[in-house]
This record gives structure tokens, sequence and C-alpha cells, in this order.
């Protein structure tokens, strides 16, 4: 009867330390998680920011460029006349 006895209580230290090793992972995935969140927050605000730089770096190209620059001149001449073709459609649209 001793034998399953020990055998009973071995299994119970099994099973203790298993379910405190499952409440570590549980913690860790739970920090995991937490983290992965903050980090994908961080990489979206990364994102904006590039958008906002690559469009400001358009806009200073196309502004050097009407100061007399000719680095970027044929990209500012397609812009203005993309802008001035937006324009046009506007107009055409008014007048209807």
């Amino acid at each position: 009867m001793s034998e399953i006895t020990e055998i009973v209580d071995n299994l119970e230290n099994r099973i203790s330390k298993l379910l405190h090793k499952f409440e570590i992972m549980k913690q860790a995935n739970e920090s995991l998680q937490q983290e992965l969140t903050s980090v994908k927050q961080e990489y979206q605000k990364l994102e904006e920011d590039l958008e906002a730089s690559n469009n400001q770096v358009q806009t200073l190209k196309a502004a050097n460029a009407m100061l007399g620059s000719t680095d970027h001149k044929r990209e500012t001449k397609l812009k203005i006349n993309s802008l001035i073709r937006e324009i046009d459609q506007c107009i055409v649209q008014l007048s209807e």
C-alpha cells in the first residue's frame, strides 16, 4: 500500500510542478503579447512618420525646383501638370 501512496505523491508533485510551469508560461505569454502589441503600435507610428517624411521630401523637391534648381524640374513639371488637370476637371464639374 505504501508503494501506491508513493506513486500518488509522486504524481501529485509532478502535477504541481507542471501546473506551476504552466502558470509561468502563461504569464510569459501574456507579457510577450503585450510587448507584441506595443511593437506593432510603434511600427505603425514609424510607418506614418516615414510616409509624412516622404511627403515632405517630395514637397521640398518641388519647392526647390520652383526656386530655380534643375535637379527635380521634370518631377515638378509633371506634378504641376497633374494639379492643373485636376483643377480643370473641377472647373468642368462646377460648370455642369
